[in-house]
């Protein structure tokens, strides 16, 4: 398998701007702690949202919180990494979930990365750590290695760090993506339920890259055929890759992006959009 040496540019961070003369400069607000997040996510909870969530595979202890406020407390605590890992430790599903949007990826160590990638079993945020993968300095070495373990869930996340390397990494070559594509077109229809589900979303993805992967793709895709996932007491429905990725394009082609990839890469990551 392959080797890829580059990671994905990351924007360098902008200075802020001094405070004009005359005026102080505003206090910052204090950290929340550990104690004051776990309060807020309990009284945010409700019995309602943790039933959707087991139906998606989240287990206890989870409190129920909607993504919507998760998103609004994200955006209070900002990036605090000291928090995020104690989250992450408390093992409640929805602290994780916050854990996700307020970490720093580029402090995140390639220990706790793999730990967080393979404690995340609930399939419908595995997203998020291979969003936080990408972000960070790491996804170029643990794709591979992720992809090659004996453990459904962390090949399940690296699968979801191939589609996200497809649509937001810029250094990785194609020919990387290709030999995932073939990867997959040789074991989609035999490899676990939910590891199907990721591998046909990492199609998708590389299918939106450029216009020779979605060329390959496509060719794939039709190749594949119909995947099957049993997606259990949900609404879920598993995507047509071929027409997922010409709808992708059509799309892109309206906004006047050059690829569905260039188009994701202007927008915020899905780690924190979502």
């Amino acid at each position: 398998m392959a080797t890829v040496k580059s990671t994905m540019k990351r924007p360098a961070a902008k200075a802020g701007k001094a405070p004009k003369a005359g005026k102080a400069a505003k206090t910052p607000a204090p950290r929340m702690t550990l104690a004051e997040v776990m309060r807020e996510l309990e009284k945010a909870g409700s019995a309602q949202t943790r039933k959707t969530y087991a139906r998606h595979g989240a287990a206890e202890p989870m409190f129920g919180v909607s993504f919507a406020f998760l998103k609004t407390l994200s955006k209070r605590i900002r990036v605090d990494h000291e928090l995020a890992l104690a989250l992450w430790d408390t093992g409640n599903f929805d602290a994780r979930n916050l854990a996700v949007r307020v970490v720093d990826p580029a402090a995140m160590s390639s220990s706790d990365l793999d730990r967080w990638a393979r404690e995340n079993g609930v399939r419908m945020c595995g997203l998020y750590v291979a969003a936080l993968a990408v972000e960070g300095p790491h996804a170029a070495a643990k794709a591979p290695l992720w992809l090659a373990s004996k453990d459904e869930v962390l090949r399940r996340t690296g699968w979801g760090l191939v589609a996200q390397m497809a649509m937001r990494d810029e250094e990785t070559p194609d020919s990387w993506f290709g030999e995932r594509l073939a990867a997959i077109e040789k074991s989609i229809h035999a490899a676990p339920n939910y590891e199907r589900e990721a591998m046909n979303q990492a199609l998708i993805s590389i299918g939106g890259r450029s216009p020779a992967l979605r060329k390959a793709a496509l060719a794939a895709a039709r190749r594949i055929g119909k995947v099957e996932v049993d997606h259990g007491d949900t609404s879920c429905k598993t995507p047509d890759a071929a027409a997922s990725i010409e709808k992708m394009w059509a799309h892109a082609a309206a906004k006047k992006a050059a690829s569905p990839a260039a188009q994701e890469r202007e927008r915020e990551s899905p780690r924190t959009r979502c």
